[in-house]
């Protein structure tokens, strides 16, 4: 679960225009996930444990792409 989260808070970038580059993820987290980054962790930096933890806080409430591009992600080795 813990790579699961940690894949999925890449996608806050495109939600936040100071948001640094991404250190983790990929473009189908990024296209999957950027409007559940930005309705449940605007303002959070996506390279922080604090993405993470709101990922994880919020992970039930994700919409079904972004979930399942988080388990395709994992599957293939991401962390």
């Amino acid at each position: 679960m813990r790579s699961l989260i940690l894949a999925a808070s890449l996608i806050a970038i495109a939600a936040s225009a100071s948001a640094q580059a991404p250190n983790r993820g990929n473009a189908d987290l990024q296209t999957n996930c950027a409007g559940d980054a930005l309705a449940f962790c605007a303002g959070i930096d996506p390279n922080s444990p604090q993405m993470d933890a709101c990922f994880k806080k919020n992970m039930s409430r994700m919409s079904p792409n972004c979930r399942r591009a988080i388990d395709a992600y994992e599957k293939a080795g991401g962390k």
